[in-house]
């Protein structure tokens, strides 16, 4: 913790040295958090990086009070600085998905410290997600996955409160209806 304590310390007074510690420890953390909202890999990774700058050229802003709770806080406001960077984004090119697959090199960004089981779960999620239409899918991620309020989601994403409640309900509709789907073609394929 205290190293943590102290690469934190080393961003605020904008040493690089610093800053490469925090960006590479926390790259994929980011990178599947802006994953969830930008279809395509490489665009992602671009995002990530607008995100990181974001972040060292705002640190004084973040602040912690213990600790022992320091990882956490500072997890947080990456998530957030990334969601907003990421939708930003999506603001600027009209919430249009970009068509495609996406690649297995993709998967590699994944923690090391996943089982094989959480790493599958989380790329059948992502596959899943990513089928729905674009405003449903970021009405699931920020309710459900970044925990934000259809308040929140409605100001962020500039729609009323009664549009951002439902395509959250047509997106958990969607995935039910898909997940359902799935199980009913595993229980005819089963012996």
């Amino acid at each position: 913790m205290e190293q943590l304590i102290a690469i934190i310390d080393g961003c605020r007074n904008k040493q690089s040295r610093c800053q490469k510690l925090l960006y590479e420890r926390y790259y994929g953390y980011a990178f599947k958090i802006v994953f969830r909202y930008i279809y395509r890999y490489e665009r992602s990774a671009d995002i990530v990086n607008d995100g990181f700058v974001k972040l060292f050229s705002h640190f004084e802003r973040f602040s912690y009070e213990e600790s022992e709770d320091v990882e956490k806080m500072l997890m947080g406001w990456i998530r957030k600085i990334m969601v907003n960077t990421a939708i930003d984004e999506l603001r600027r090119k009209n919430m249009i998905p970009e068509i495609g697959g996406i690649p297995d090199y993709v998967w590699e960004e994944a923690d090391e410290g996943e089982s094989a089981e959480q790493k599958l779960y989380y790329k059948e999620l992502i596959v899943l997600i990513k089928e729905l239409p674009p405003s449903y899918q970021v009405a699931f991620n920020m309710y459900v996955i970044d925990g934000f309020s259809h308040q929140e989601i409605a100001d962020k994403l500039r729609i009323s409160i009664g549009a951002s409640k439902s395509n959250l309900a047509k997106a958990r509709a969607h995935l039910k209806k898909k997940l359902s789907n799935d199980t009913q073609e595993f229980d005819v394929c089963s012996f």
